[in-house]
């Protein structure tokens, strides 16, 4: 059992850490569709180069690690109880070694365990099997995503797309409707599995299962093969594009799934995951609890390095957007001179602010001078030295919509310049940049290693008490670059394209599936 404890922190760490092939080739297939100089191009140079970082450093790809979910199958006889133990003991592990951010939170009081254990966290889900040996799988998939899940109950009415009836072309056009709604907050482009049938929580159970798959595999059902060959062909003719930046691709990979169920239920359920789809398996020898084989890892090696060294001579010879370098704290006269598409580089302090944060500081002072100051919607790795000293292990950005409701007013109220996130903010939000003189810089979200790379010094921390991801962190930053999504001038890239990909939406109305 000491060694299938040590099987499963190796598969806890590379899951966390390096990406699967078939993920990888995906990615190069979405690069090479994309237009050089565009904003969906510099992203996925981002991207690359983030995946390159995590595997030379054995860093998270991603800051949010998620929930780690388990799928493991196992001879008859094979002690699940003792096995569980393990599980847990390298999750808490992984967690010391800042593999994995701390994410189990109690729902109630808001108090983070700190070692990702807690009720219901980890999900480990076993099956028997008549096979000799354990294939054992993990999924982190990040909060960002995981919000942008939808669940439909047909008959429905869609926008776009009309009333979608209880036949396969309604499921189609639910699933098209699946990418259209999660634009760029999911950290697009991305990968769905789909789920139609069951009840709701089989639904979604049945979803998420299908991620599992192979991004390259063939459904074996000829109805779900076309179906996905459709929506494969289709979806990236939404034009919501990387970071839902505009672009050529918007979704890399669908695999849909079939369960039966009751006449008056009938619900197609989608799991939406994110470029950084950290998922990987192993075979482990019964008796010795040792690896035997990797999952996932089959085909191609895709080598980052020369790409990114490639993109970056590219880069330097091209005119592309224009290009602006902030020191914080920033004034008004700075910001109203910036435009939407302008890509900015920051040097100087940012401060780090969640969802505990904005409703803190809806309520009180601030723990620090906020005046022209720049919040990054961020909960970082964090790890702490033998001297007491913490070091940024992964700092990407967090999804920004959560903060709607408080983040226009903090603004005012404190005299914050700049915003940093993804996937952009609301009307609410867009009025009070255009009123108090801000903007909204979208950065490119799972890069994580990126920016931990831009953030050179900790300099302290406030509200500790939160937890690590919910913390303020004063953060001081070199080459932080991200781009203007949203002006003081009422400009939002975040409603343009939401506008245009729904108009692009309607085309898929008329049935193809009869």
């Amino acid at each position: 059992m000491e060694q299938f404890k040590k099987s499963m922190y190796d598969l806890i760490v590379e899951t966390s850490t390096k990406l699967p092939k078939d993920v990888r080739r995906a990615i190069v297939k979405a690069k090479a569709r994309e237009n050089a100089g565009t904003r969906a191009a510099m992203s996925l140079d981002t991207i690359t180069n983030n995946i390159k970082m995590a595997d030379e450093n054995v860093s998270p790809i991603c800051q949010d690690t998620g929930l780690p979910t388990f799928k493991i199958k196992v001879p008859v006889g094979a002690n699940q109880i003792e096995m569980k133990k393990a599980i847990y003991e390298a999750i808490a592990e992984a967690t010391k070694n800042s593999k994995l951010r701390p994410n189990s939170v109690d729902s109630i009081t808001g108090e983070n365990t700190g070692d990702n254990l807690g009720l219901g966290t980890p999900v480990i889900k076993f099956e028997q099997w008549e096979n000799d040996y354990i294939d054992a799988r993990l999924i982190l998939k990040g909060g960002g995503c995981e919000n942008k899940n939808i669940q439909y109950s047909l008959p429905a009415e869609l926008d776009g797309l009309g009333r979608a009836g209880r036949d396969l072309d309604g499921i189609r056009k639910c699933i098209m409707h699946s990418v259209y709604q999660a634009q760029g907050q999911g950290c697009s482009a991305g990968f769905i599995g789909v789920g139609i049938g069951g009840d709701r929580t089989s639904g979604y159970e049945l979803a998420k299962e299908q991620l599992f798959r192979n991004n390259d595999d063939v459904n074996e059902n000829e109805d779900l093969r076309k179906l996905e060959e459709y929506v494969m062909d289709n979806a990236n003719e939404l034009g919501i594009g990387t970071m839902g930046f505009g672009g050529e691709t918007t979704l890399l990979g669908c695999k849909i799934g079939v369960i039966n169920r009751i006449p008056a239920s009938f619900f197609v359920s989608v799991a939406y995951n994110c470029w950084a789809f950290r998922r990987l398996g192993v075979k482990i020898d019964a008796s010795t609890g040792s690896i035997n084989e990797w999952l996932y890892m089959e085909g191609e090696e895709i080598d980052f390095t020369e790409q990114v060294e490639k993109e970056a001579a590219k880069l330097e010879s091209e005119n592309g957007p224009k290009h602006v370098t902030l020191q914080a704290p920033i004034s008004e006269e700075e910001i109203r001179q910036l435009n939407v598409g302008d890509v900015v580089t920051i040097n100087g302090m940012m401060y780090t602010g969640r969802d505990a944060i904005h409703k803190h500081l809806s309520d009180h002072d601030a723990p620090v001078n906020l005046d022209g100051q720049i919040i990054y919607h961020c909960g970082p790795v964090m790890m702490k030295d033998e001297a007491g000293k913490y070091h940024v292990k992964a700092a990407g950005p967090t999804t920004s919509i959560r903060e709607e409701p408080y983040q226009g007013d903090i603004m005012k109220k404190f005299g914050i310049r700049a915003v940093i996130g993804k996937g952009g903010m609301g009307p609410k939000t867009l009025a009070a940049l255009k009123e108090h003189g801000g903007i909204y810089l979208n950065a490119i979200g799972g890069a994580a290693q990126y920016y931990a790379d831009c953030i050179k010094s900790v300099e302290g921390v406030d509200l500790m008490e939160f937890g690590i991801p919910e913390a303020m962190w004063h953060l001081k930053v070199e080459g932080f670059t991200a781009v203007v999504t949203m002006d003081s001038h009422g400009n939002s890239l975040h409603e343009d394209v939401n506008k245009s990909s729904l108009e692009k939406l309607a085309k898929f109305k008329d049935p193809v599936f009869k």
